[in-house]
């Protein structure tokens, strides 16, 4: 279950009704790798070992190459990932800006290569279709207004779409289903949350050439499209998109 039900007092100027509304459940998920605690993750206790892995990959625990070994989601509230890493306990970490400030990323990887980009653009009917399946994927952001979604579109259209209710954990979901080899890093991703630093960082680092956003941009997460080559494109509507970095890959 990933809803409750709960009763509501509605409150106009005309009086007060009883009324029921669903909410989503935000659960803590303990990652572990190799038998190692790494972090814990309030997240919509959905598509957990996508969420595992995106997480590790975030943090930069894994690369792209390092063998996935076995991946167990337990009923405890934890996902234990056993798999090719380095674990690098006294490297410096930075509080990224994901909401209530637990999310960290490790300082060197805001300055390391990022992968070589594979080609890819897409047009605005691919566009609407990215949008318009993202926002329709599910009936829990009409049910409950508290997830963020992040889809995607590669070869052959639209794919998947991840839910969670942090922006974050969505984009994560995506990087670990890539990760895992279940789709192709030469596509496009939607999220409806910010494209801050960390947010477009992962992708950088995924080798994804067009990330796209309903909302803004950040100077730090512009700055990484920039060197990474990717084309970033805010306030994303059916037929509309405002291309902060490398606009060839849109095609008009």
């Amino acid at each position: 279950m990933i809803t409750i039900e709960c009763t509501t007092t509605l409150i106009t100027p005309e009086g007060s009704s009883r009324i029921q509304e669903l909410v989503l459940e935000e659960k803590p998920v303990g990652i572990f790798l190799n038998d190692e605690p790494v972090g814990t993750a309030m997240v919509l206790e959905k598509d957990l070992e996508e969420l595992a892995v995106g997480y590790l990959f975030g943090q930069g625990y894994i690369v792209p190459g390092n063998r996935i070994f076995e991946i167990q989601v337990c009923d405890q509230g934890r996902v234990n990932v056993y798999a090719e890493a380095t674990l690098r306990k006294d490297e410096e970490m930075i509080t990224t800006s994901g909401c209530g400030g637990t999310g960290k990323i490790a300082r060197r990887l805001l300055t390391e290569r990022f992968p070589e980009l594979a080609e890819f653009s897409l047009n605005f009917d691919q566009i609407s279709e990215l949008v318009k399946k993202t926002l329709t994927w599910s009936s829990l952001s009409q049910d409950t207004h508290c997830v963020h979604g992040c889809g995607y579109l590669s070869s052959g259209g639209f794919k998947i779409c991840y839910e969670d209710v942090g922006r974050h954990n969505a984009v994560d979901k995506l990087m670990g289903s890539i990760f895992l080899g279940r789709f192709s890093p030469a596509g496009a991703a939607y999220t409806t949350g910010r494209l801050t630093s960390d947010m477009v960082l992962k992708c950088a680092r995924m080798g994804i050439p067009v990330v796209l956003s309903r909302t803004a941009p950040s100077s730090l997460g512009l700055e990484i499209a920039r060197r990474a080559g990717l084309t970033l494109g805010a306030y994303v509507r059916p037929g509309r998109v405002n291309v902060f970095n490398a606009a060839y890959r849109i095609i008009s």
